[in-house]
Order: C-alpha cells, then sequence, then structure tokens
C-alpha cells in the first residue's frame, strides 16, 4: 500500500500504522478496520515499510495562498491568487483557485478569466520568507540534514534519530506536521522513502494535508504506472524525444538496457535507466549560506521610460538593501535583471571595489547598467526588472571610507539615519525624493 490514509476494508495480515491526530504507533490485525486503536480517528497512515524508512520531503500546501489566508481569516473561502499585475503571471493559488482551473505560471489575464471571483495579492517575499525560515527552523530541531530545494520545500534525513526522538522517523515527522500547523499555522504534506526521489513524488501523492509513502518494495511497481515526465529532470523537451522513440511510461524505460538508454540519450540516459528503477544515491546535503540577495518586479504596463524604469530600480535596491542589513551580509557585485516579451530575461552584472549592503550605491551601479542596456535594445519596452548583489560576504567588510569617493561616508550616514526613521516609524515614514 503506497501512502493509504484511509480505508475501511479489512486488512490480511498485521501491519503498522500512525495516527496523524494523536501521533500513536500502533498495529492492526486481520478484521481490524483502518482507524486508530486509540482514538479512532481515520486520519492514519498505513504501510509495512512504515517504521524503517528515514528519507523525507516536506512541501508546503500552496504556500504564499496558505500564509495570506493565515493572516486574513475572511479569505479562507475564497479563491485567492498570488501573484504580479494584469500582465504578470500566477506565483501560487489556492486549492479553490485551483478547482477552477487556475494553476502556477499561468498568466494573470487567463487566471483571471478562469476565475473572476478570485482574491489576487501581490507576493510579499520578504513575509514569506520569514514563514518559510520558521518552518525551516522546526525541521532542524528534528535533524541537522534539512536540505532546502526552496523556500517552501526541503529534504530531510531522519535515519538515526530514533533514540534521539523516541520513535521511528515516521512519528517525529507526523509530530512535525501538526507542531507546524498549531504554531505556525500552516499545512505541509509529507512524503516519506528509501530516497529522495521517492520521497519528492510521494509528497505529491495527497497534497493538500498529505503523508504519503513509498517502501522499497513496491517501488519498481510504483513507478511503473507513472508517465515519463514523473522523472526529474525530464522536461518537454526530453518528454518529445522519448515520445518520438515510442517511451511514454516508466514501465517502458524499465524494460530497456541501461546501456542501450546511455548510448540513446547520453548521461541523460543513465540518469533515466537508474531513475525508472527507483535507483538514487544522492545525500541530502544541508543547506549552505545564501550567494545571492536580489528584488525584481513585473509591471502592469510595459516599460521604455528611462526614468519610470529608474523609478522601480530604486525602491528595489532599497528593498535589496534592507535584506542584505537584515541577513548580516554585503555583496562585492551588483547584478541587474531585466525582461522582455521579445527577449529572454537579460542579467549585467559589475563588480565593486569594496563590498556593499547601501542602496544608494546598488542604484548606482544598477543605473549604470541599466543605461547599457538601453543602449543596447533601443526602442525596447522592458515588462520586468530586478537588481541584486552576489558574492555575499560578512557586512563588517561593508563599505569601508574611500579616498576616491569622499562623499561616501556622507551617503552612508543618511542612509543609515533613514534606516533608523524606518525602523522606528515604519517604512512609508520617509522617502528619498528620487522614489517620489
Amino acid at each position: 500500500m503506497t501512502g493509504l490514509q484511509e480505508k475501511s476494508t479489512p486488512i490480511d495480515e498485521p501491519i503498522a500504522v500512525l495516527c496523524r491526530d494523536c501521533t500513536q504507533a500502533n498495529t492492526l490485525h486481520g478484521n481490524d478496520r483502518l482507524r486508530c486503536p486509540s482514538c479512532h480517528s481515520p486520519r492514519i497512515v498505513c504501510h509495512g515499510e512504515l517504521m524503517q524508512l528515514g528519507v523525507a520531503h516536506l512541501d508546503c500546501d500552496a504556500f504564499y495562498a496558505a500564509v495570506e489566508k493565515r493572516d486574513n481569516p475572511e479569505l479562507n473561502d475564497k479563491p485567492v491568487i498570488i501573484g504580479g499585475g494584469r500582465r504578470g503571471v500566477v506565483s501560487t493559488c489556492c486549492y479553490i483557485a485551483r478547482i477552477h482551473g487556475v494553476h502556477s505560471a499561468m498568466p494573470m489575464f487567463k487566471a483571471t478569466k478562469a476565475c473572476p471571483d478570485a482574491i489576487v495579492i501581490k507576493p510579499d517575499m520578504e513575509k514569506y520568507g520569514r514563514v518559510g525560515r520558521e518552518v525551516r527552523d522546526l525541521m532542524r530541531e528534528l535533524t541537522p540534514l534539512v536540505e532546502p530545494l526552496s523556500i517552501d520545500e526541503a529534504f530531510m534525513d531522519l535515519r538515526g534519530t530514533e533514540r534521539l526522538h523516541g520513535g521511528a522517523p515516521a512519528v517525529s515527522l507526523v509530530k512535525l506536521t501538526n507542531r507546524i500547523e498549531k504554531e505556525i499555522g500552516i499545512t505541509v504534506s509529507i512524503g516519506l522513502s528509501h530516497n529522495k526521489f521517492l520521497a519528492k513524488l510521494a509528497s505529491d501523492l495527497n497534497k493538500p494535508r498529505g503523508f504519503s509513502v513509498i517502501g522499497e518494495a513496491e517501488t519498481l511497481d510504483f513507478l511503473a504506472t507513472l508517465p515519463v515526465s514523473a522523472i526529474w529532470g525530464v522536461g518537454k523537451s526530453m518528454q518529445a524525444k522519448l515520445a518520438r522513440d515510442g517511451t511514454r511510461q516508466v514501465a517502458q524505460l524499465q524494460k530497456i538496457d541501461e546501456a542501450e538508454l546511455a548510448k540513446r540519450y547520453g548521461s541523460m540516459g543513465l540518469r533515466l535507466a537508474r531513475l525508472a528503477r527507483g535507483q538514487d544515491s544522492r545525500k541530502i546535503v544541508p543547506s549552505t549560506a545564501a550567494k545571492s540577495i536580489s528584488s525584481e518586479t513585473t509591471f502592469n504596463e510595459d516599460l521604455i521610460d528611462v526614468k519610470a524604469l529608474e523609478k522601480h530600480l530604486w525602491w528595489l535596491s532599497e528593498k535589496t538593501a534592507k535584506r542584505c542589513k537584515a541577513k548580516g551580509v554585503a555583496g562585492k557585485t551588483v547584478v541587474l535583471k531585466m525582461k522582455a516579451d521579445r527577449l529572454s530575461s537579460l542579467t549585467r552584472n559589475i563588480s565593486l571595489p569594496d563590498p556593499t549592503q547601501l542602496a544608494d550605491e546598488m542604484f548606482g551601479k544598477g543605473r549604470q547598467l541599466l543605461r547599457q542596456v538601453l543602449a543596447e535594445h533601443p526602442g525596447q519596452k522592458f515588462r520586468l526588472i530586478g537588481i541584486g548583489v552576489s558574492g555575499l560576504v560578512d557586512a563588517q567588510l561593508a563599505d569601508p571610507p574611500d579616498l576616491a569617493d569622499p562623499d561616501k561616508a556622507r551617503r552612508k550616514a543618511a542612509e543609515q539615519a533613514i534606516d533608523n526613521l524606518r525602523d522606528k516609524f515604519g517604512d512609508g515614514s520617509i522617502k528619498k525624493g528620487r522614489s517620489l
């Protein structure tokens, strides 16, 4: 049985069950109905390998929308879409909106047409980042082996933690999901298996509030039922290539020799051969420090005017600088990102003589890069702009005095004074002239 949570039919042999409400682990026998023997809840996880598996993938359910609904209970029974303006795309949406056909990366005009009653909310990445870190902190209380994939999902390796937590990894995970709901106010789904690939597949099986298990014994049979698109790394291009060769199901890949797949598709063929058989030797690697910090925005209407673009660039520079200061880091390289309908994303960067965490410094270099891009693409309208810093170092190294720029110390002091006022009276309490 894979990730079975509720079932009213009898079982044929003793099997481990874990209640997701009272968190008690039990064994069911013969004619027992699949309910918790302790509290009679139907919300149980039932699997023959439940107490032996320890690799997990945690995925927050409709994360951005869930955070907004938590903060505004009036939204609970309404369809909510998190995304840019009319010209933007859907970042995520709640499950009510998904019933209407809305999905991530859908253009906003299509999303609002599919679900005209939806409440559209602009993303608040700073808030989502805080909540994501709260979830991550609870995960790290169980194991140091937490590998984030994004703001709202991560792998965990709980093998060997049984004595520390007084129970199998599955028990610790159930307690974790309940704690996240109670303390943070959002729901998550768990996938539990014997490697990363299968754990991530499992976490998608029963969303939202899912807890699904894929054991070693059932791996081949389970994978055989899936389309090749379920394999990590198989995008539309690879799907088309496999389809041309008559391969659409994982079951077909399982029948092809590894050497033959490698001959046809190179290193990707080796990956296909191994993952189709559920073989994944990747270890869970704890997260490292961020390599960059950035902010970006998508416009409701494409922009060509340099002054309008610079206005957005300034407040994005302030936002990026604020994040750098909050994290205690400074960047050695300023990176500009721009996007137009007819062009792929453009990035330009410029190295600094000294690391910075000042909005004024980021804006000055970003404006230089912006004008370079506009000169390279005369008459081009842009739909997105972003600015960030990379090559992060400790804030103690940030913005030292510069004999070649005697005014730098004054600008640094002025920005610090503005930061102090905003900390005391709020972000809207004071604005520099270029942002008005």
